[in-house]
This record gives structure tokens, C-alpha cells and sequence, in this order.
């Protein structure tokens, strides 16, 4: 089983959210990290820890993503991270994969599936060895204390509960001397 580490400058998680119930808001997090622990000959046994900085999430509008580093969302000064942590691996195709895993934001720890894609990998211009990812799924933000939320005077509210998740991540193959 091989370690893999995420590649944050080449790796991205991106959200997606219903906006007054006519369109949609689309934001992403600068900071991503962790690993992957996995062999493409044994894709079940696979494993991932990953950590997204709350602080730096963009919806390129800076008074929005000021709210949503406050208290009435992510709450930023109390709870930097949102993390998540495989618990089960089940492969669906020959490069697919269902991830379950823990994943918590302010501090609330619910069960998530994901649906992933093994986009195969080489060693790149620099000599090392990478693999890419791409994961999808959905959440709904107030069962992670994402409660925030506005009444409309033409009915339904200014956010929607439903989130979809998007990540495309890049792992760099961590070689026997660099653990060592």
C-alpha cells in the first residue's frame, strides 16, 4: 500500500449552493491536505485523511465569504478546519469507488459517501510519481450546525440546505527515504 500526498497546488474542493431558489452559488477552499493510502491492485483497502482550511474558502465576493467565515456559518476562529477521514471503501467499477468516511465541520461529525474516480497517475517532468483523484457528493449543511438562513418575501429562503461537493485532488507518491 502506497502513501500518497496531496498535492495542494494542484488539488481543489469546491461546493455548490442553491442562492434565493434561482441559481447557484459556486465557492471553493485554497487549502487542502493530507493522504491517501492506496494501491490501484487493491483499491477496497484504500484509506483517506484530508483537511480543508475553512479560512480560505473564495465565492469571489468578499463580503460573502466574510459571512461565511463568521459565527453564522463556518465560524472560522473556532472551528479552522473541516476534516475528513475514510471508514469504508467499497469499489463500484474498475477505476470507481464508493468512500464512506467521517467528515466534521464545527466541530459535528456526520457520515458521508462519496463517489470516486482513480484518474490513473505517472511519474511526472519532475521525477516523482502522481496519481489523480476526483471525488463527488452532497451534504446538508444543517446537519453540520449550517443553519443561517433568510426568509424571502416571495417564498423559500436566501440559501439552500443542499450542498454538492466536488474535489480533484493530486497525490504525490511519498518514496521509502522520504519517510524515513
Amino acid at each position: 500500500m502506497a502513501t500518497w500526498q496531496l498535492d495542494n497546488a494542484h488539488s481543489s474542493a469546491d461546493f455548490t449552493v442553491r442562492h434565493m431558489m434561482v441559481t447557484n452559488v459556486r465557492g471553493s477552499f485554497g487549502t487542502v491536505s493530507g493522504t491517501i493510502e492506496f494501491d490501484p491492485e487493491n483499491p477496497a483497502a484504500a484509506s483517506v485523511n484530508a483537511t480543508i482550511d475553512v479560512s480560505t474558502i473564495n465565492t469571489n465576493n468578499a463580503d460573502r465569504d466574510g459571512h461565511l467565515r463568521s459565527g453564522d456559518f463556518f465560524d472560522v476562529e473556532t472551528y479552522p478546519s473541516i476534516t475528513f477521514k475514510s471508514t469504508n471503501v467499497e469499489s463500484t467499477g474498475d477505476n470507481t469507488a464508493n468512500v464512506t468516511g467521517d467528515l466534521t465541520i464545527r466541530d459535528i461529525t456526520k457520515p458521508v459517501t462519496l463517489e470516486v474516480e482513480y484518474l490513473f497517475g505517472g511519474t511526472s517532468p519532475f521525477g516523482d510519481v502522481r496519481a489523480g483523484f476526483e471525488a463527488r457528493g452532497s451534504i446538508n449543511r444543517e446537519e453540520f450546525g449550517l443553519t443561517w438562513n433568510q426568509a424571502l418575501e416571495s417564498g423559500g429562503v436566501l440559501v439552500g440546505k443542499d450542498v454538492k461537493i466536488s474535489l480533484d485532488v493530486q497525490g504525490v507518491k511519498v518514496t521509502e527515504e522520504a519517510t524515513a
